[in-house]
């Protein structure tokens, strides 16, 4: 064993006592040092202990919702070019309506081995949702990080953008310009991200507006153009001047309600996004939008799922990340009066 550990140490650079570290799967070795030392085991052609073995092929699970949605696939393009910097090829696994579930996707992952699996807007940012998945997963001892929709009953990394402060940065946006009467297009109650977006939109009312009820200026509905469509059309009916949404797709079906009523955009209605998805900027017009840091979040997704893999306890304590309010030209200052037809409609 001595021979062998000296062979492994000197091909692989490090001490003997680090590669004892890295085969008995010890705590307090970096994930770029773990990595050399399984290489030097591959490449001197010694047997790598079971507890490695799974974790040969370099693969890592990458679970998001549905490919839609522009802001997933670019979470998912920055998570993959992280990865692969670090020799980690990803398994891209997209849930799209009706068709995959989360569960079957994680054992199928585990049939093939994977040494870790990013969930980014997974069943976890459901608050109905079972833990029990996530903890078998923890107590089988494979490295997982989960992005957005944060849950304390998880012991497991987070990484999420502050959406409270998101909502609270739009509704400050709208109310500089003189806007009152904002309202909310979001999607499902039950999840973490339109929790968090709802109390960052109460609080910003109240703050910069003074309105401490905004029961009626809050519209649930679904996260796509249809839903956004949809609450848009409830919340012109409540005299809204401006109207923020849970994401881009969402404002692209409240620019839709708007023209559909003969109101021009942002002259009479001004419209936030949320994401700052690709394409946000070249749309007519360009949208106004809340900027999650993808890029920044997928690095350090990516970052503590290696710390893990590597047997180092990675942070615990959630992971927030500061939006930044995009402006274009889908808002504006408010008009003088309510426009007509949505005026009319509330008699």
């Amino acid at each position: 064993m001595t021979t062998r550990l000296a062979d492994i140490a000197a091909h692989a650079g490090v001490s003997e006592a680090t590669v004892s570290r890295v085969l008995n799967g010890k705590q307090g070795v970096s994930a770029a040092t773990r990595q050399a030392v399984l290489t030097a085991l591959d490449v001197l052609g010694y047997e790598r202990p079971a507890r490695l073995r799974q974790q040969r092929a370099g693969l890592i699970g990458l679970i998001i919702p549905e490919l839609s949605n522009p802001i997933f696939p670019a979470f998912a393009e920055a998570i993959e070019s992280a990865l692969a910097r670090h020799g980690y090829m990803s398994v891209l696994c997209s849930q799209a309506p009706g068709g995959v579930a989360e569960d079957d996707y994680i054992e199928m992952l585990l049939e093939r081995g994977v040494a870790g699996i990013i969930f980014v807007n997974g069943l976890h940012a459901n608050v109905h949702s079972d833990r029990a998945r996530y903890v078998r997963l923890l107590e089988q001892a494979l490295p997982i990080v989960l992005v957005n929709g944060y849950r304390d009953d998880i012991d497991a990394p987070f990484v999420s953008n502050d959406d409270a402060a998101s909502l609270e940065a739009a509704v400050g946006h709208l109310a500089a310009m003189g806007h009152r009467r904002i309202g909310l297009a979001i999607g499902q109650e039950q999840y973490v991200p339109t929790r968090r977006k709802t109390e960052g939109f109460r609080r910003g009312m109240a703050a910069h507006t003074g309105l401490a009820d905004v029961d009626d200026l809050v519209v649930n509905t679904l996260y796509t153009v249809e839903g956004g469509q949809a609450a848009a059309q409830r919340l012109l009916d409540q005299g809204c001047t401006a109207i923020c949404c849970g994401n881009d797709i969402m404002a692209l079906g409240a620019i839709r309600a708007a023209r559909a009523r003969g109101l021009r955009v942002p002259q009479d209605v001004s419209v936030v996004g949320f994401d700052d998805s690709p394409l946000t900027a070249y749309l007519d017009p360009p949208l106004t939008t809340i900027r999650q840091s993808v890029r920044e979040m997928s690095l350090a997704a990516v970052d503590m799922l290696l710390q893990e893999i590597g047997g180092t306890r990675a942070h615990r304590a959630e992971l927030l990340y500061r939006p930044e309010l995009v402006v274009r030209n889908s808002t504006a200052p408010a008009p003088v009066t309510v426009p007509a037809q949505a005026a009319s409609t509330q008699r």
